[in-house]
């Protein structure tokens, strides 16, 4: 494979750490960006650390600017920011609350695709991938704002495939459901794991979706519930 340029953002998180590891593994050279990440955290010399955020469009830019002024291009972005909050009703969430579900969630997303689509137009292709969640389609109660940011952020996605096709730029959207993720285990101490999403089948569905074998698969909003379904 000639070389590959992946961008993951949240690059050392629960999810992020299986997919990072994932792509090395796959000969992708890859950019991790998050808030607090250095080279040592992957012993991969393909790895590169981008201490970043993606709060403003600005942030975003300057971000995409570096992996850029490294490697000239970024062709894969798998974007993995994001954050979960529930527990009150919509009638008892505040705007605060609501607020910062579609900050990380949408405007995020928003920040980084901004950022990165002038650049794989220009290099005439990019695969784009993100994670979204079940509750994007299937809401349930107390998690009203969660539940409205992803769906809100599964809409973009599509809308992006659909403005970039003419560039060969594939762009889609992963609905797991709960992730086997060492945060979800301190959250619920006695759910049923056995019925989580293994983080390694998020991976290595990223991977895929990443190389040539995921080249016609776009627009999709891709289902992966594991034994919850």
């Amino acid at each position: 494979m000639a070389e590959k340029i992946a961008l993951v953002t949240g690059a050392n998180g629960g999810l992020g750490t299986h997919v990072t590891k994932a792509l090395l593994d796959a000969g992708f050279s890859v950019a991790g960006l998050a808030p607090k990440i250095r080279d040592s955290d992957f012993a991969h010399p393909q790895f590169t650390a981008l201490p970043a955020t993606l709060d403003s469009l600005n942030a975003a830019r300057k971000a995409v600017d570096a992996v850029i002024a490294r490697f000239g291009k970024i062709d894969v972005l798998a974007h993995l920011v994001g954050g979960f909050s529930g527990g009150p009703t919509v009638a008892e969430t505040d705007d605060a609350l609501f607020q910062r579900m579609f900050d990380l969630n949408v405007n995020s997303a928003f920040h980084i695709l901004r950022a990165v689509i002038p650049h794989m137009r220009q290099a005439g292709g990019g695969r784009i991938i993100a994670i979204g969640s079940r509750s994007a389609e299937s809401p349930g109660p107390t998690v009203g704002a969660y539940s409205a940011s992803k769906a809100a952020f599964g809409s973009l996605m599509r809308t992006v495939a659909l403005e970039n096709k003419d560039a060969g730029i594939s762009a889609n959207v992963i609905l797991p459901g709960t992730m086997d993720t060492p945060a979800n285990r301190k959250a619920m101490p006695g759910a049923d794991t056995s019925q989580w999403v293994q983080p390694e089948t998020v991976a290595s569905l990223i991977v895929w979706l990443a190389r040539d074998a995921g080249m016609d698969v776009t627009g999709a909003a891709i289902p992966v519930y594991g034994r919850g379904l």
